[in-house]
């Protein structure tokens, strides 16, 4: 009898009930509307009661105080929802004996919900550890480019366009609504197509073609003919470069590139790749005079006078020269618009000019 009175009053230490809605079970809450019976003893109708606990932890092992459980009969009007301890632990009891489902949740973690859990009468089940694992999370990022993120990012992928895998194509715009330069994008862009290999390469072999043909006779023949045709020969590209692709550009406030078009019939194409001598995108978009290419070429042809040969300058040599440029400008506008798309490499996929 002794041993009777002990068990039983050892059972009600561990589901011992206040007589608020709060039950404290080893500082469990209880927010059940039900009168939570202690475990082991018998409900109202005289069938003995049961219980479920367990305990709640991460996937690394680590409790998980706070968790909310809720427990949901599934056979009976049975709800109760309660909070893990300190300890993670959680413990359900003055239940009758039915069917029930376990829902267990906790911030920045995955839902859990537990198979069907069945009691008998009078049964104090033990659930083993529930754990929770890593919640998903879902978040929306927006990135915020200027207009000038969006040229560099452009100009530095038509920096990468070469003809063939060689030649660079760095001025042909493959975008047609590409976003506009700024001077510090035009600067940039003349330096690096002067500095390039190839801006290099090509004054040395047309050096020597006027090496062969005695062009500008005053450089003379010989070595320091020659060095003096190249040297001639890069300062041309490259004045006309920093003069009509750098500094009229960003007083004029336009666009030194060439807008592919690539769609329309042929005639519309070839006009379009002419007329873009004459006229250019604005930075604003619209279309303006190129006084940046014609202004520019004349002024290159008028400062290429500087270092030729005193028998060599004159005002002739000087148009002639710009008419030259502009008369080149055309025809490589031409092979922009029908060939060099077909066969530059690295230019992306969605490049496809006008729409």
């Amino acid at each position: 009898m002794l041993l009777s009175v002990l068990g039983a009053t050892t059972l009600v230490g561990v589901a011992q009930v206040r007589s608020t809605p709060a039950v404290d079970v080893g500082s469990l809450v209880s927010t059940s509307k039900q009168p939570v019976q202690p475990i082991g003893h018998t409900a109202s109708d005289g069938v003995l009661s049961s219980s479920i606990a367990g305990s709640v932890v991460d996937p690394n092992g680590t409790v998980v105080p706070g968790a909310t459980v809720k427990l949901t009969g599934l056979n009976a009007a049975v709800e109760h929802t309660v909070v893990a301890d300190a300890w993670g632990r959680f413990i359900f009891s003055g239940l009758p004996a039915g069917t029930f489902r376990i829902t267990v949740t906790a911030p920045n973690l995955a839902t859990f919900t537990s198979d069907q859990i069945v009691l008998t009468a009078g049964q104090n089940l033990q659930l083993s550890q529930t754990v929770l694992h890593i919640g998903q999370t879902h978040a929306n990022v927006t990135v915020f480019a200027t207009l000038e993120d969006i040229a560099q990012a452009q100009v530095q992928a038509q920096e990468k366009q070469r003809v063939f895998g060689v030649l660079p194509n760095f001025y042909s715009s493959y975008i047609w609504d590409a976003a506009p330069m700024t001077s510090k994008q035009k600067f940039g862009l003349a330096l690096r197509t002067s500095t390039d290999p190839m801006s290099f390469a090509i004054p040395a072999a047309i050096a020597g073609v006027e090496q062969w043909h005695n062009t500008f006779p005053g450089y003379g023949r010989g070595t320091e003919g020659y060095l003096k045709r190249y040297g001639a020969t890069y300062a041309d590209g490259f004045i006309g470069r920093i003069i009509g692709g750098a500094i009229l550009p960003s007083l004029f406030k336009q666009d030194p590139r060439y807008f592919y078009r690539g769609s329309g019939t042929t005639k519309t194409r070839a006009w379009y790749a002419i007329s873009q001598t004459f006229v250019c995108r604005g930075d604003n978009g619209r279309t303006q005079i190129n006084w940046s290419h014609l202004l520019g070429s004349f002024a290159a042809a008028g400062v290429s006078n500087i270092y030729h040969a005193p028998e060599d300058r004159s005002a002739s040599l000087t148009i002639r020269n710009g008419f030259v440029i502009v008369g080149s400008s055309a025809v490589a506008n031409l092979i922009r618009e029908f060939l060099l798309r077909k066969i530059t490499s690295q230019v992306p996929d969605y490049a496809q000019g006008k729409p």
